[in-house]
């Protein structure tokens, strides 16, 4: 079997307060998601998400079901998205062959049995996905960056002009509960998602990249008014329970994708949080 999986229980804010470094750090960062010719996935109980990443070097990848999924296939029960995160690639499903150039994604809807990661030009393809549980089967759907609802936000003055691709999202495409999304720190700006915010009716996943290996992230999180932080490298991803802000400042500029799973679809439902308010 060609994927490694890991799974991680949902937590209580109360409970998160008392956890040291090495505790928030083994509940909420996933360190390890690209190696050679394997596919890496942490299922989180926080609205049962899956995080992930495959990395084909030799041969293509199948997305392969594991035991607590309990069922056949990956896609079964779920509905999943891919980014490529690498060079130019290309995955199959049920036959059919998608081409995803570096930053385009693809929705794959519930019932979709084999999916395969395909390998590119010096195995340079890099595909992170997240996948949630689906009621319903929409149609597979690639999605160019020039179809992506795009906004600018953010002022150099304040360090955070970034730009925001929403490319599976419901404006964009039809899916059960999964929207995903591509935020691009534009040169001189370190601050994602400031002011910082909450959402109680779904979880989300952070997954940075386009980061010097030098360079790093520091992630916040936390309740409004009991923060904690995490240093993040290249390539890492961050488990965000409703519960906790989502925020973060590099040592550089850097690039991130955020994905959402939970009970709405709804981009702007949030609570947001001034940055005086903070603690």
């Amino acid at each position: 079997m060609s994927i490694s999986y890991t799974v991680r229980h949902a937590t209580h804010p109360a409970d998160s307060r008392n956890y040291d470094t090495a505790k928030l750090r083994e509940h909420f960062l996933i360190e390890q998601l690209f190696e050679a010719d394997t596919v890496h996935a942490t299922y989180t109980l926080h609205d049962r998400l899956v995080v992930g990443g495959a990395h084909p070097v030799g041969q293509p990848l199948k997305l392969e079901s594991f035991p607590t999924l309990r069922s056949e296939y990956f896609l079964d029960r779920r509905e999943i998205g891919i980014i490529n995160v690498g060079a130019a690639g290309s995955v199959t499903v049920d036959g059919e062959i998608y081409e995803l150039a570096p930053k385009e994604a693809l929705y794959i809807g519930k019932g979709a049995k084999e999916i395969y990661f395909n390998t590119s030009e010096a195995g340079k393809a890099l595909y992170y996905f997240n996948s949630a549980p689906a009621h319903h089967t929409y149609p597979t759907r690639k999605v160019s960056l020039s179809e992506a609802e795009t906004v600018e936000l953010g002022a150099l003055e304040n360090s955070n002009h970034r730009i925001i691709r929403k490319v599976l999202i419901n404006s964009v495409v039809e899916t059960c509960q999964l929207q995903m999304g591509i935020t691009e720190l534009q040169p001189g700006s370190v601050w994602n998602t400031m002011p910082a915010h909450t959402h109680d009716r779904r979880m989300e996943a952070y997954f940075y990249f386009e980061l010097p290996e030098d360079q790093a992230v520091c992630h916040f999180m936390g309740e409004p008014e009991e923060t904690r932080h995490l240093w993040v490298k290249n390539n890492q991803a961050i488990i965000s329970p409703p519960w906790s802000i989502h925020s973060g400042a590099g040592t550089s500029n850097y690039t991130f994708i955020w994905g959402m799973a939970g009970e709405n679809l709804d981009y702007n439902d949030m609570d947001k949080v001034a940055p005086t308010d903070l603690k």
